[in-house]
Protein backbone atom coordinates (compact mmCIF):
# COMPACT_ATOMS: atom_id res chain seq x y z
CA UNK A 1 0.00 0.00 0.00
CA UNK A 2 0.84 3.82 -0.71
CA UNK A 3 2.33 5.47 1.67
CA UNK A 4 -0.02 8.37 0.74
CA UNK A 5 -2.72 6.03 1.09
CA UNK A 6 -2.22 5.03 4.58
CA UNK A 7 -1.36 8.86 5.84
CA UNK A 8 -4.87 9.27 4.87
CA UNK A 9 -6.31 6.42 6.20
CA UNK A 10 -4.68 7.20 9.41
CA UNK A 11 -6.07 10.98 9.13
CA UNK A 12 -9.66 9.64 8.60
CA UNK A 13 -9.42 7.10 11.99
CA UNK A 14 -8.09 10.27 13.83
CA UNK A 15 -10.73 12.30 12.77
CA UNK A 16 -13.39 9.47 13.21
CA UNK A 17 -12.24 9.02 16.76
CA UNK A 18 -11.97 12.79 17.76
CA UNK A 19 -15.59 13.53 15.99
CA UNK A 20 -16.94 10.68 18.42
CA UNK A 21 -15.63 12.00 21.79
CA UNK A 22 -16.95 15.36 21.31
CA UNK A 23 -20.52 14.13 20.26
CA UNK A 24 -19.96 11.44 23.50
CA UNK A 25 -18.71 15.11 25.59
CA UNK A 26 -21.56 16.82 24.03
CA UNK A 27 -23.90 14.29 25.11
CA UNK A 28 -23.02 13.84 28.79
CA UNK A 29 -22.75 17.70 29.51
CA UNK A 30 -26.63 17.89 28.03
CA UNK A 31 -27.86 15.05 29.87
CA UNK A 32 -26.44 16.15 33.16
CA UNK A 33 -28.80 19.30 33.93
CA UNK A 34 -31.45 17.08 32.96
CA UNK A 35 -31.03 14.08 35.68
CA UNK A 36 -30.37 17.09 37.95
CA UNK A 37 -33.64 18.88 36.93
CA UNK A 38 -35.60 15.49 37.40
CA UNK A 39 -34.58 14.63 40.56
CA UNK A 40 -35.22 18.03 42.16
CA UNK A 41 -38.54 17.44 44.65
CA UNK A 42 -41.39 19.40 43.91
CA UNK A 43 -42.56 21.85 46.71
CA UNK A 44 -45.92 21.09 48.76
CA UNK A 45 -48.23 22.26 51.02
CA UNK A 46 -50.08 20.23 53.54
CA UNK A 47 -54.30 20.41 53.10
CA UNK A 48 -56.91 20.15 55.51
CA UNK A 49 -59.19 17.53 53.58
CA UNK A 50 -62.14 15.30 55.31
CA UNK A 51 -61.61 11.67 56.09
CA UNK A 52 -65.23 10.72 55.19
CA UNK A 53 -68.21 11.60 53.91
CA UNK A 54 -69.75 14.73 56.16
CA UNK A 55 -73.54 16.00 55.67
CA UNK A 56 -75.29 18.52 56.71
CA UNK A 57 -75.42 19.00 60.76
CA UNK A 58 -72.09 16.93 61.51
CA UNK A 59 -70.24 18.23 63.75
CA UNK A 60 -66.47 17.67 63.09
CA UNK A 61 -64.03 15.61 65.57
CA UNK A 62 -60.11 15.12 65.01
CA UNK A 63 -60.96 11.76 63.53
CA UNK A 64 -63.20 13.19 60.32
CA UNK A 65 -59.68 15.25 59.52
CA UNK A 66 -56.39 14.81 58.15
CA UNK A 67 -53.52 16.25 56.32
CA UNK A 68 -52.63 15.50 52.79
CA UNK A 69 -49.88 16.92 50.73
CA UNK A 70 -50.77 18.94 47.47
CA UNK A 71 -48.56 20.35 44.82
CA UNK A 72 -47.93 24.06 45.96
CA UNK A 73 -49.03 25.05 42.50
CA UNK A 74 -52.43 23.26 42.68
CA UNK A 75 -53.42 24.51 46.22
CA UNK A 76 -56.56 26.70 45.56
CA UNK A 77 -55.91 29.77 48.16
CA UNK A 78 -59.54 29.20 49.90
CA UNK A 79 -58.62 25.75 51.41
CA UNK A 80 -57.27 25.27 54.70
CA UNK A 81 -53.35 25.06 54.58
CA UNK A 82 -51.21 24.10 57.74
CA UNK A 83 -49.60 26.84 59.13
CA UNK A 84 -52.01 29.81 57.65
CA UNK A 85 -52.26 30.92 60.76
CA UNK A 86 -56.67 31.39 62.28
CA UNK A 87 -59.11 29.94 60.07
CA UNK A 88 -61.07 33.46 58.64
CA UNK A 89 -64.69 34.35 58.59
CA UNK A 90 -66.76 33.21 56.02
CA UNK A 91 -67.24 36.47 53.79
CA UNK A 92 -70.88 37.72 53.78
CA UNK A 93 -72.46 38.24 50.65
CA UNK A 94 -71.14 37.20 47.71
CA UNK A 95 -68.96 34.31 46.43
CA UNK A 96 -67.47 33.41 49.62
CA UNK A 97 -64.60 31.42 48.62
CA UNK A 98 -63.57 34.75 46.83
CA UNK A 99 -63.67 36.18 49.90
CA UNK A 100 -61.60 33.89 51.18
CA UNK A 101 -59.02 33.99 48.88
CA UNK A 102 -58.47 37.63 49.70
CA UNK A 103 -58.05 36.84 53.37
CA UNK A 104 -56.11 33.85 53.48
CA UNK A 105 -52.56 34.28 52.27
CA UNK A 106 -51.26 32.28 48.81
CA UNK A 107 -49.45 28.86 49.39
CA UNK A 108 -46.04 30.97 48.33
CA UNK A 109 -46.26 33.52 51.44
CA UNK A 110 -45.60 30.67 53.65
CA UNK A 111 -41.68 30.41 53.65
CA UNK A 112 -40.58 30.46 57.20
CA UNK A 113 -43.56 32.21 58.89
CA UNK A 114 -45.51 29.13 58.14
CA UNK A 115 -42.28 26.75 59.53
CA UNK A 116 -42.57 28.93 62.48
CA UNK A 117 -45.88 28.52 62.87
CA UNK A 118 -45.56 24.63 62.39
CA UNK A 119 -43.32 24.09 65.13
CA UNK A 120 -45.27 26.45 67.68
CA UNK A 121 -48.13 24.01 67.03
CA UNK A 122 -46.00 20.94 67.71
CA UNK A 123 -45.10 22.67 70.42
CA UNK A 124 -48.18 23.71 72.21
CA UNK A 125 -50.54 21.36 70.98
CA UNK A 126 -52.57 23.90 69.04
CA UNK A 127 -53.25 24.65 65.60
CA UNK A 128 -55.93 25.01 62.67
CA UNK A 129 -57.42 21.78 63.61
CA UNK A 130 -58.22 22.76 66.73
CA UNK A 131 -60.01 25.88 65.32
CA UNK A 132 -62.19 23.79 63.01
CA UNK A 133 -62.89 20.70 65.83
CA UNK A 134 -66.28 21.30 66.62
CA UNK A 135 -67.50 23.60 63.42
CA UNK A 136 -70.80 22.29 61.94
CA UNK A 137 -70.80 21.54 58.47
CA UNK A 138 -73.53 23.58 56.33
CA UNK A 139 -72.50 22.10 52.92
CA UNK A 140 -72.03 18.45 51.97
CA UNK A 141 -67.96 17.38 51.51
CA UNK A 142 -66.91 14.44 50.51
CA UNK A 143 -64.05 11.85 51.50
CA UNK A 144 -60.60 13.24 50.54
CA UNK A 145 -62.20 16.70 49.42
CA UNK A 146 -60.23 19.80 51.21
CA UNK A 147 -62.19 21.07 53.65
CA UNK A 148 -63.05 25.10 53.06
CA UNK A 149 -64.34 27.33 55.63
CA UNK A 150 -67.39 29.10 53.97
CA UNK A 151 -68.27 24.92 54.70
CA UNK A 152 -68.28 25.30 58.14
CA UNK A 153 -69.97 27.42 60.93
CA UNK A 154 -68.65 27.44 64.05
CA UNK A 155 -70.30 28.31 67.65
CA UNK A 156 -70.80 32.37 67.86
CA UNK A 157 -71.18 32.73 64.11
CA UNK A 158 -74.70 33.82 62.30
CA UNK A 159 -76.85 30.66 61.42
CA UNK A 160 -74.88 28.17 64.18
CA UNK A 161 -78.35 27.51 65.22
CA UNK A 162 -79.99 26.86 62.49
CA UNK A 163 -77.45 24.03 60.94
CA UNK A 164 -77.29 22.39 63.99
CA UNK A 165 -81.18 22.19 64.02
CA UNK A 166 -82.22 18.57 62.64
CA UNK A 167 -84.23 18.74 59.27
CA UNK A 168 -87.96 19.34 60.56
CA UNK A 169 -87.19 20.79 63.72
CA UNK A 170 -87.68 24.21 65.11
CA UNK A 171 -85.59 25.97 68.27
CA UNK A 172 -87.72 27.68 71.01
CA UNK A 173 -86.62 29.68 74.15
CA UNK A 174 -88.29 28.98 77.01
CA UNK A 175 -87.48 30.58 80.63
CA UNK A 176 -85.70 28.42 83.41
CA UNK A 177 -84.56 29.36 86.93
CA UNK A 178 -82.27 27.66 89.09
CA UNK A 179 -84.98 26.04 90.53
CA UNK A 180 -86.86 25.41 86.99
CA UNK A 181 -83.93 23.82 85.65
CA UNK A 182 -82.16 21.45 87.52
CA UNK A 183 -80.36 23.45 89.48
CA UNK A 184 -78.08 24.42 86.36
CA UNK A 185 -76.78 21.20 85.85
CA UNK A 186 -78.50 21.20 82.38
CA UNK A 187 -75.93 21.61 79.78
CA UNK A 188 -76.28 21.94 76.06
CA UNK A 189 -76.70 18.51 73.97
CA UNK A 190 -78.93 16.97 77.10
CA UNK A 191 -82.30 15.60 77.14
CA UNK A 192 -84.89 16.69 78.81
CA UNK A 193 -88.55 16.36 80.03
CA UNK A 194 -90.78 19.40 79.96
CA UNK A 195 -93.32 19.63 82.88
CA UNK A 196 -96.22 22.63 83.24
CA UNK A 197 -97.40 23.14 86.80
CA UNK A 198 -100.07 25.38 87.47
CA UNK A 199 -103.17 26.50 89.81
CA UNK A 200 -106.12 24.22 88.95
CA UNK A 201 -109.08 26.75 88.44
CA UNK A 202 -111.42 24.30 89.74
CA UNK A 203 -111.54 22.75 93.27
CA UNK A 204 -110.93 19.66 93.49
CA UNK A 205 -113.06 17.80 96.48
CA UNK A 206 -113.95 20.77 97.72
CA UNK A 207 -109.94 22.11 98.01
CA UNK A 208 -108.23 24.00 95.69
CA UNK A 209 -104.96 22.37 94.57
CA UNK A 210 -102.10 22.60 91.24
CA UNK A 211 -102.69 20.64 87.99
CA UNK A 212 -98.99 19.23 86.93
CA UNK A 213 -98.13 17.59 83.32
CA UNK A 214 -96.08 16.54 81.65
CA UNK A 215 -95.71 18.45 78.36
CA UNK A 216 -92.53 17.37 76.08
CA UNK A 217 -90.58 14.02 76.70
CA UNK A 218 -86.72 13.68 75.65
CA UNK A 219 -86.56 16.71 73.91
CA UNK A 220 -82.55 18.01 72.93
CA UNK A 221 -81.32 21.16 74.39
CA UNK A 222 -79.74 22.87 72.42
CA UNK A 223 -78.26 25.74 73.98
CA UNK A 224 -78.54 27.31 77.59
CA UNK A 225 -78.18 30.97 77.58
CA UNK A 226 -75.89 31.99 74.71
CA UNK A 227 -73.91 28.57 75.74
CA UNK A 228 -74.12 26.39 72.71
CA UNK A 229 -70.81 23.93 74.10
CA UNK A 230 -70.71 21.77 77.25
CA UNK A 231 -66.94 22.06 77.28
CA UNK A 232 -65.67 20.96 80.65
CA UNK A 233 -68.20 22.72 82.33
CA UNK A 234 -70.15 21.51 85.13
CA UNK A 235 -72.79 23.78 85.21
CA UNK A 236 -74.32 26.67 83.78
CA UNK A 237 -76.63 29.97 84.57
CA UNK A 238 -78.76 30.95 82.21
CA UNK A 239 -81.94 32.90 82.32
CA UNK A 240 -83.50 30.68 79.30
CA UNK A 241 -82.83 27.10 77.84
CA UNK A 242 -83.29 26.59 73.57
CA UNK A 243 -85.03 23.37 73.04
CA UNK A 244 -85.37 21.47 69.55
CA UNK A 245 -89.01 20.83 69.19
CA UNK A 246 -91.20 19.91 66.12
CA UNK A 247 -93.41 22.71 64.88
CA UNK A 248 -96.74 21.17 66.08
CA UNK A 249 -94.50 21.01 69.93
CA UNK A 250 -93.77 24.27 69.34
CA UNK A 251 -97.54 25.12 69.89
CA UNK A 252 -97.89 23.03 72.78
CA UNK A 253 -95.07 24.18 74.65
CA UNK A 254 -96.22 28.10 74.28
CA UNK A 255 -99.76 27.01 75.29
CA UNK A 256 -98.42 25.62 78.63
CA UNK A 257 -95.56 28.14 78.99
CA UNK A 258 -98.66 30.72 79.08
CA UNK A 259 -100.70 28.47 81.20
CA UNK A 260 -98.18 28.34 83.95
CA UNK A 261 -94.44 27.46 85.08
CA UNK A 262 -92.30 25.36 83.14
CA UNK A 263 -89.91 22.84 84.98
CA UNK A 264 -87.04 21.09 82.70
CA UNK A 265 -86.33 18.02 84.35
CA UNK A 266 -82.87 16.05 83.03
CA UNK A 267 -82.82 12.77 81.64
CA UNK A 268 -80.22 9.93 82.00
CA UNK A 269 -78.01 9.28 78.95
CA UNK A 270 -79.38 5.63 79.46
CA UNK A 271 -83.38 7.22 78.43
CA UNK A 272 -82.07 8.85 75.85
CA UNK A 273 -83.39 6.45 72.95
CA UNK A 274 -87.18 6.81 74.16
CA UNK A 275 -89.41 8.61 71.56
CA UNK A 276 -89.21 12.20 71.86
CA UNK A 277 -92.37 14.70 71.46
CA UNK A 278 -95.09 15.51 73.07
CA UNK A 279 -96.20 13.70 76.40
CA UNK A 280 -100.28 14.63 75.47
CA UNK A 281 -102.19 14.50 72.56
CA UNK A 282 -101.92 17.00 70.26
CA UNK A 283 -104.48 16.50 67.00
CA UNK A 284 -106.17 19.71 67.51
CA UNK A 285 -105.51 22.87 69.46
CA UNK A 286 -104.33 22.19 72.93
CA UNK A 287 -106.60 25.49 73.99
CA UNK A 288 -109.66 23.89 72.44
CA UNK A 289 -108.57 20.25 73.02
CA UNK A 290 -109.76 18.46 76.72
CA UNK A 291 -106.92 16.28 77.91
CA UNK A 292 -106.17 14.37 81.71
CA UNK A 293 -103.99 15.68 84.28
CA UNK A 294 -102.71 13.98 87.44
CA UNK A 295 -103.23 16.19 90.20
CA UNK A 296 -100.86 15.46 93.23
CA UNK A 297 -101.85 16.89 96.71
CA UNK A 298 -101.04 15.00 100.32
CA UNK A 299 -99.39 12.14 98.70
CA UNK A 300 -102.78 11.45 96.81
CA UNK A 301 -103.38 11.18 92.90
CA UNK A 302 -106.27 12.71 91.62
CA UNK A 303 -106.71 12.74 87.56
CA UNK A 304 -108.85 16.09 86.30
CA UNK A 305 -110.20 16.30 82.88
CA UNK A 306 -108.66 20.26 81.72
CA UNK A 307 -110.08 22.05 78.95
Amino acid sequence: MKPARIIVIAVAAVSAIGLALVVRSMGSSDGAPVAEAAAEPREMSRVLVATRDLNIGDRLTQADMDWREFPIEAVNAAWIIEGAGAIPEPAAGGDAAEGEAEQTPPPEAEGATAEVQRAAERLTGGGIREQVEGAVVRERILAGEPIVASKLVRAGQSGFMAVVLAPGMRAMAVPVSAETGAGGFILPGDRVDVIMSRRAESEVDGRSGFVTATVLRNVRVLAMGETTEAGDAQTVSASNATLEVGAREAELLAFADAQGDLYLVLRSYADTAEPSGAAIATSESPANDGHTVRVFRNGEATDVQVR
